[in-house]
């Protein structure tokens, strides 16, 4: 009789309410940054996925938008993207960030994820590097008893820290459990199956978040319209030509974003450029441009135009 573990693969989700650590997270699982992070709430759109290569299993990981209470229609799709990955995944982990205490947030959210009762949850007491052991344990106290009152049965907590790499790999080895055995569902060394052109959006949209008004996040949409290698170069130095488009809301909104003579924009697109660069390994031509698409987060219409 062979003692080598039976191979598993599946989903895991991370859920939480926005700013939770959750897309730090999957970067750190991943070894890749694959999702965009930012300290402004929901800086994810769309559930994400990440491809964790162990010995023994294949872990899936769907990073989802923050649950939240919707605001716009945007606002309400984005929660239904949270409610159905996790309907479909094999284990959810909830992120609960000990930098901050259980809040209505954290118990509305835990209410909800109680109502998919087959499922097991791990909850992760993530930013574990901002707090004192004190804090740590006060925290798992909390986690613990908001379990209790809402019926849910912790298949585990972990303290994690995605920046330092706490217990980061513990986490990958508790979620790999509650997945079913089989085989690899992903090509060995493939880190997402998202298409380039969204990474490459996201990656436009996280440099322009950096240092905006904190009114302006919101608002702000990236297209990517057409991306192509640049035909005729010699095969040993290739050029990714990217066009671009940032979409905002409103006309008044153009000058916060594009900056005096343009300055801003322009520190935009080199920072876009170097992430991008990183991502795709190739060299990379960046043509920006601004465009608004009125009131495009409660408009149907523009939200199916910009990917919703």
């Amino acid at each position: 009789m062979s003692s080598t573990p039976e191979f598993r693969s599946g989903f895991a989700c991370f859920v939480g309410r926005p700013n939770a650590g959750k897309s730090t997270l999957t970067n750190a699982l991943v070894g890749r940054k694959i999702v965009i992070t930012s300290s402004k709430p929901q800086t994810t759109r769309h559930a994400v996925r990440g491809i964790v290569h162990k010995q023994d299993a294949q872990l899936i990981l769907v990073d989802t938008p923050g649950l939240h209470k919707p605001r716009t229609l945007l606002g309400e799709r984005l929660n239904d993207i949270v409610k159905t990955t996790w309907a479909e995944v094999d284990v959810i982990g909830i992120c609960l960030p000990a930098s901050d205490k259980i809040g209505p947030g954290d118990r509305f959210l835990v209410s909800e994820a109680a109502k998919v009762a087959r499922t097991p949850k791990v909850a992760l007491a993530t930013k574990a590097d901002l707090v004192s052991p004190e804090r740590m344990a006060e925290h798992l106290t909390e986690i613990a008893k908001l379990g209790e009152a809402v019926g849910i049965e912790w298949a585990a907590v972990i303290p994690v820290s995605a920046t330092s790499g706490f217990q980061v790999d513990l986490v990958s080895d508790e979620l790999a459990k509650f997945l079913p055995v089989g085989m690899p569902l992903y090509p060995d060394g493939e880190i997402t199956d998202e298409p380039e052109e969204t990474l490459v959006a996201e990656l436009i949209r996280e440099a322009a978040l950096e240092g905006v008004r904190d009114e302006l996040p919101h608002s702000i949409a990236v297209l990517v319209e057409e991306m192509n290698l640049r035909e005729g170069r010699p095969e040993d130095k290739p050029l990714l030509d990217v066009y671009a488009s940032l979409y905002l809301e409103r006309d008044s909104q153009k000058g916060i974003i594009i900056g005096h003579k343009g300055s801003r924009l322009a520190d935009v697109g080199a920072r876009a450029r170097t992430q991008i660069e990183a991502l795709l390994g190739t060299p990379v031509y960046l043509d920006l441009h601004v465009k608004i698409a009125k009131n495009w987060q409660t408009d149907a219409k523009g939200l199916r135009k910009l990917g919703f």
